[in-house]
């Protein structure tokens, strides 16, 4: 890994609205993709989801006439693509067979401490800034206060299994994060929604084997999947892969990754909201003070 090459500076509402997309519409994916996989089994709904945006981001490159069909860019998008979006999601569905899902949500929620911790070109600054690391702890404590409410109410036990399975994921993600950051090459950086569009087939891909050897295809009958389903995978589609995760690799292209990273406790966040006024959820007063705590540590983080 080499330094952070310099580039000329980003609109800073483009950068809002990045943030806007990985912190709240990211976020909201968790409710969406608990309703779409009440019809749909995971793997079918990876492959449908990744592929169809893949292909649409691609038909977009392709009618602004970039160049997307070069090897270089689609070998290392490919890297990408199955260590960022294959292996995070395949995690998180076989995490949840050994462990509960508010586990999950605490442990993925260290990705941003992995990012820090790996992103070696940054040491200097990341563990020299009393606010970023002390943003980092705080927001992983934000996380907890969030679900430890609901770790106590329930009867959790904890697989050592489910947790390296998670810990496996957020390495993965991490690493992959600075692939894309600093090591995807020439080709992503000028054509970063080529890149991305690769990422997202070559994932749907994997997606589409693996649904196909556990014989989800074979027992999903699309013809009888109602309207909402489609709707939802529409907004996955849209929002959650095309626009939200064009931002984040936009983002980790501009900004630093420790400060990218924040979207993992805020995510959860969001998620909690969307569980209250969407699906009826409580939301208890230690979690208001986990969004308070949340949102501090990313004030922390992002101070320059």
């Amino acid at each position: 890994m080499g330094p952070e090459r310099p580039s000329a500076a980003p609109a800073a509402i483009a950068i809002v609205v990045a943030y806007f997309l990985i912190y709240v519409v990211w976020g909201s994916t968790y409710y969406f993709i608990g309703v779409a996989m009440r019809q749909l089994p995971p793997f079918v709904l990876g492959a449908l989801r990744f592929t169809t945006a893949g292909l649409l981001l691609l038909a977009w490159c392709g009618w602004r006439r970039e160049r997307v069909f070069a090897w270089e860019l689609i070998r290392k998008s490919a890297v990408s693509g199955v260590v960022l979006l294959f292996i995070d999601q395949a995690v998180i569905m076989l995490a949840q067979r050994y462990v509960s899902s508010s586990l999950v949500a605490i442990i993925a929620s260290s990705t941003a401490i992995w990012i820090m911790a790996l992103d070696a070109p940054m040491w200097r600054r990341n563990f020299r800034s009393l606010s970023i690391v002390g943003g980092i702890v705080l927001g992983f404590f934000g996380v907890v206060m969030l679900y430890a409410e609901q770790a106590a109410a329930g009867d959790d036990s904890v697989s050592t299994r489910g947790v390296l399975i998670l810990v496996f994921g957020c390495l993965s993600w991490a690493l992959g994060t600075l692939y894309a950051k600093y090591r995807s090459g020439d080709a992503e950086a000028v054509n970063a929604f080529g890149g991305t569009a690769w990422q997202m087939i070559i994932a749907g891909g994997v997606f589409w084997a693996c649904a196909l050897f556990r014989g989800e295809v074979g027992e999903t009958n699309f013809a009888t999947t109602p309207a909402t389903t489609w709707l939802t995978l529409a907004y996955l589609v849209v929002f959650g892969s095309i626009l939200a995760y064009s931002a984040y690799i936009w983002l980790l292209k501009v900004r630093p990754a420790a400060e990218v990273g924040t979207y993992a406790y805020v995510n959860p966040l969001i998620a909690v909201f969307f569980g209250g006024v969407f699906g009826g959820e409580h939301i208890s007063v230690t979690q208001m003070a986990g969004l308070a705590v949340i949102l501090a540590s990313v004030a922390l983080v992002s101070r320059r």
